[in-house]
């Protein structure tokens, strides 16, 4: 057998997974896009151990460590997906920016991006300074 064969086959289905990955909005199918992207190395990596006979079988060896780290992936990604879904009713990935944000970031006006939500010291000082005058003025 050539070796072009099977890195054809697994170069389409890398680019399978790759468009995969890019295209989809669904999370649980982006998984499904990693995985075929996995498939595809660990078919490379069985290819080339039977072109270069190697005896200590080494390619088959990483597949095997491949599709257990997978196999890892694919079962916390899952229970994220769920928890995510759970919480929001919706897998879609380009909904999701951050899984802590609350209704009271969705009503800060956008202003300036730069600054962040804590105040600076000046501005503590100056509200300090200010509650300390209104204090004194009130008998």
């Amino acid at each position: 057998m050539h070796l072009a064969y099977p890195a054809v086959l697994a170069a389409l289905l890398f680019c399978t997974g790759l468009y995969g990955v890019l295209a989809r909005r669904n999370a649980i199918l982006v998984l499904m896009s990693v995985e075929l992207m996995l498939n595809a190395v660990n078919l490379n990596l069985v290819a080339f151990d039977v072109w270069l006979r190697d005896r200590l079988h080494s390619g088959q060896a990483l597949t095997l460590f491949t599709i257990a780290i997978a196999a890892a992936e694919i079962g916390i990604g899952l229970a994220i997906v769920l928890a995510v879904y759970r919480n929001r009713g919706s897998s879609a990935v380009d909904r999701l920016r951050d899984t802590a944000e609350t209704d009271e970031a969705e009503t800060v006006p956008a202003g300036d991006d730069e600054d962040d939500d804590r105040a600076r010291p000046e501005d503590q000082a100056t509200a300090a300074a200010g509650k300390a005058k209104k204090a004194e003025a009130t008998p």
